[in-house]
């Protein structure tokens, strides 16, 4: 099975081209320019030094969440525009579970990090070493709430944007924290990838019109809308 999965979760943006349960293209940028500048230039590049087309894949993977808003929404609508174009079914895939994807034939307890402001982070937690066994939902909590949480006699590796805020907070409390290899510590399509190969092969795909980010919380906007009202101001 070949997947092309595309991730704008965070500041990087990448693209890969998955077959087999293995990278065959990819390409990464983290320069600070605008996913909606970047995104689709990486692709069609990609694409075209690989000599493959979206004829040539099987179905478009995306992280669909959690993550920025902004990027979350480029990801996904580049995904449908891809997938309706090509009549390919689409995979919506874990952010947190891509970015422990490359870490799985490692042994031990990853945490998986992403700043969600607040004093909090997007997180999960898996335990790896021949496979991913994931031991909590995606959701976004507070850092004192993930280190009453944690065994303390467990080392953890910490992978995500969010990894350095969480390792710093997690170490100053006497956890062994390590971040995780330079190389697989930010998000990556390739992990996208990864996952999106095996829900493919599980038949769990959507349509391109199925296709939705997943929040997890709302947005700063709505959360201020939202107090608004409550203070009976419009």
């Amino acid at each position: 099975m070949t997947i092309l999965a595309l991730e704008t979760s965070a500041k990087a943006a990448s693209c890969a081209v998955i077959r087999e349960g293995a990278p065959v293209a990819s390409a990464f940028q983290a320069t600070g320019l605008t996913h909606s500048r970047t995104l689709m230039p990486m692709v069609e590049a990609m694409l075209r030094n690989s000599e493959m087309t979206l004829a040539d894949v099987d179905a478009v993977a995306v992280a669909a969440g959690p993550g920025s808003f902004t990027g979350l929404r480029i990801g996904v609508a580049a995904v449908k525009g891809l997938a309706w174009a090509a009549d390919k079914p689409c995979v919506a895939v874990s952010t947190l579970e891509a970015m422990a994807a490359p870490l799985a034939a490692f042994p031990g307890t990853v945490i998986c990090a992403m700043d969600a402001r607040r004093q909090q982070i997007y997180n999960a937690l898996f335990r790896c070493g021949g496979g991913l066994t994931r031991l909590v939902q995606d959701r976004a909590i507070a850092l004192e709430e993930l280190a009453a949480e944690l065994d303390a006699e467990t080392r953890y590796t910490v992978v995500g944007d969010g990894a350095r805020l969480c390792t710093d907070f997690l170490t100053a409390r006497g956890f062994a924290c390590a971040l995780a290899p330079g190389h697989l510590l930010l998000q990556s399509a390739v992990g996208v990838g990864l996952v999106g190969e095996r829900l493919a092969l599980e038949g769990r795909t959507c349509t391109a019109q199925e296709l939705c980010p997943v929040y997890l919380r709302l947005s700063q906007a709505e959360r201020e809308r939202l107090a608004r009202l409550a203070n009976g101001r419009s």
